[in-house]
């Protein structure tokens, strides 16, 4: 162990001890940061103000913080964070994993972390009950497992998110789509059309929603329901549910389904679901059938026809028994546009199909038709030729000269 180390560790232990002898008689007689600073002198510790700041710091957030985690949370080029043990902490940046240098000292003062950030939003983690998924005070959503479930020890995954909303112009500026193919987006979003995100795990599917949802025009009242309020929208008009958990008796609990079925109950003129995972599916289906044009949701799913296929499954895993003769006009009049989102190898999140699916229901089978894409070979944005009919009045000229071409 280091110089460094043993100091911070003496430092802790010290400021550990102030704690409980304060809160066992009576309040801090000076603030911790004082504390530290006061103790950390005394050690004659000779290293540059810039290091011994940055040692202070670390011993205070160990002690009343969130450890080696505080400056990841503060740094706005980290999106996600995730902690395999004590000893092992991965970072995404830009779209790609790296290894952290720093690690917590133990797994106690791991779970120290962890039930800190549980506690913020009124949940507990034990053997009992070793999962939790919630969202802290800053907006980041928290995924914890421990032991005996986790044979790693404490794992726990942060993914942050944006604090200003997400809007068109940023996917431009990242280049996950082009000028025309945003046009495209932008027009889908002013006809009211009912768009499925369908892409994997960190495809950027929620900044796609959000860059969307606040396309749409500020008369309108909508209502965006998510287990973890994700979505940054700023509409003057917006009313925000998020799903609940059991509470510690076992009770209490809210979902999704629960939230659609209620908020077809509170006017609305679109509803926004972050991500569709069962049951609900159908009843975000039925809202979108009944006069609730311009609605969006996102799935998990490889492809746009495998997103249809998987609507279908989530549908039968519903209370409702519908055969799939039923459920596929459901999907077919219910869903007009697909928009499949990508990460690439290099951390880059492209969509990378929009595609039309045509409500004709003469046919039994899925009809989608690609209007634009991305070509990974070339790295380029292409249109495929295909423009539908039915848009072409509203779209302008040159949208439409892009797609056909």
């Amino acid at each position: 162990m280091s110089q460094m180390e043993k100091l911070h560790q003496t430092g802790v232990e010290y400021l550990l001890e102030y704690l409980r002898k304060s809160l066992s008689s009576d309040p801090l007689s000076e603030p911790l940061e004082q504390v530290a600073s006061h103790w950390l002198s005394s050690q004659n510790y000779l290293v540059p103000q810039k290091q011994w700041l940055e040692l202070r710091d670390s011993l205070l957030h160990a002690v009343v913080g969130f450890g080696p985690l505080e400056l990841w949370l503060k740094d706005p080029q980290i999106s996600e964070i995730m902690v395999n043990g004590y000893q092992q902490i991965y970072l995404e940046r830009g779209g790609k994993l790296e290894l952290a240098q720093q690690c917590f000292a133990s797994n106690d003062q791991l779970l120290q972390v962890i039930n800190r950030m549980v506690a913020q939003v009124g949940r507990r983690i034990d053997a009992s009950q070793p999962l939790v998924d919630a969202r802290l005070p800053d907006g980041s959503r928290i995924n914890v497992i421990i032991p005996p479930l986790s044979l790693n020890g404490p794992v726990l995954t942060i993914r942050k998110f944006p604090t200003k909303p997400f809007k068109l112009f940023d996917l431009i500026a990242q280049n996950s789509v082009n000028k025309m193919m945003a046009d495209l987006l932008s027009l889908l979003v002013q006809t009211k059309q009912n768009i499925l995100i369908s892409g994997g795990t960190g495809a950027g599917k929620t900044s796609t929603l959000n860059a969307l949802a606040m396309l749409i025009p500020h008369q309108e009242r909508l209502i965006t329901i998510e287990d973890s309020a994700e979505i940054r929208i700023d509409h003057p008009h917006l009313i925000t549910l998020e799903s609940r958990a059991n509470n510690l008796e076992g009770e209490g609990s809210v979902s999704i389904r629960d939230l659609i079925k209620n908020a077809l109950r509170m006017r609305p003129d679109r509803i926004v679901v972050g991500e569709i995972r069962g049951g609900e599916a159908l009843d975000m289906l039925q809202a979108m059938n009944t006069g609730h044009q311009g609605s969006i949701t996102t799935v998990h799913a490889n492809a746009p026809l495998e997103s249809l296929y998987r609507l279908e499954t989530m549908v039968l895993m519903g209370d409702v028994n519908l055969p799939i003769t039923a459920i596929r006009p459901q999907i077919k009049q219910g869903i007009n546009w697909i928009l499949q989102q990508k990460r690439l190898p290099s951390g880059k999140r492209k969509i990378t199909q929009i595609a039309w699916l045509n409500s004709d229901l003469k046919t039994e089978e899925y009809d989608v038709q690609t209007v634009a894409y991305y070509d990974e070979r070339t790295k380029t944005f292409k249109s495929s030729g295909f423009f539908p009919e039915i848009l072409k009045d509203q779209a302008s000229a040159s949208l439409i000269k892009w797609c056909q071409k």
